[in-house]
């Protein structure tokens, strides 16, 4: 887009593995109200510091992965992640729109567009439009340190340790995501996630919709890129929402974990080949 300027950052790649032997977890979790919403609560640190979801388990039947899930998870070349609510605690553009003033509205839009009940694309516009960020307001954001989910840290260096390729795919921005990189040594080249734009005077110019990600079914296009780029034979792909759920198709991901640690969406969790509450499930099972 000519006379306009992106506020780069590159791109992240993430590696997952499997174990056997992992211990039961039982969950407890909300599920109506967005972890980044506590962010003024008192209460917020010793929520974070054990992120402990409500009993569900009982509602699903995929907290124990089969054989077969198991054999896909051990032997997969690369895994995929999703950033917000799964890397990361918070749901980015949320926590974005508070500090720019449009929080309760940005996300209303969120939660819809995670349930799948509003296209993605329409979703991301709107929201995007609420905050009207500026470049400056971007750059005074980017200054506070991302906020890791507890053991993700730990799951990346098992997945490097086993030699699997790890991607971050998100439909968040690039520019939110390139701090984790850093924190969590995955190559930036590695992002498939959305771009900010902003013009000569650092004015808000929309988002580029180039990106995969910037649309319905985008995650599904990434991974389908990146597997055919690669070569993979088998790939997984882990989050906490439907598009990371659409991921999970023909020349895409073989596997979708869905990690319930931050948010417990009930339709995608329903549907997952695998639903986890904490990543230690995913490390102890990694041979």
């Amino acid at each position: 887009m000519e006379g306009l300027m992106s506020f780069q950052a590159n791109s992240i790649r993430s590696v997952v593995s499997r174990q056997q032997n992992f211990p039961t977890f039982s969950p407890k979790i909300t599920t109506t109200r967005p972890i980044g919403m506590l962010r003024n609560s008192k209460l917020f640190n010793s929520f974070v510091a054990s992120v402990q979801p409500l009993d569900a388990s009982a509602a699903f039947d995929n907290t124990l992965p089969s054989k077969e899930v198991l054999d896909v998870w051990q032997n997969a070349d690369a895994v995929c992640f999703d950033v917000d609510s799964t890397v990361c605690i918070d749901e980015g553009i949320d926590e974005f729109a508070e500090f720019c003033g449009a929080g309760k509205a940005v996300a209303e839009w969120t939660a819809r567009a995670m349930n799948g009940s509003v296209p993605f694309e329409e979703a991301l516009a709107a929201r995007l439009s609420l905050i009207n960020p500026s470049l400056k307001q971007l750059q005074d954001f980017l200054k506070r340190p991302p906020r890791l989910s507890p053991g993700i840290d730990l799951l990346v260096n098992k997945l490097k340790d086993t030699n699997k390729d790890v991607y971050l795919v998100s439909g968040g921005f690039r520019q939110m995501i390139s701090p984790i990189t850093s924190i969590l040594g995955i190559p930036l080249e590695n992002i498939f996630a959305n771009q900010i734009l902003f013009g000569s005077n650092g004015e808000f110019a929309g988002f580029d919709k180039n990106e995969p990600t910037s649309r319905k079914g985008g995650k599904a296009t990434a991974v389908q890129q990146l597997r055919k780029a690669h070569g993979y034979k088998s790939l997984v792909m882990i989050g906490d929402g439907a598009t990371d759920l659409e991921a999970r198709m023909p020349g895409g991901a073989d596997l979708f974990v869905c990690y319930g640690g931050v948010q417990l969406r009930e339709s995608v969790a329903a549907k997952a080949d695998w639903l986890v509450y904490n990543f230690k499930d995913l490390i102890n099972s990694l041979v």
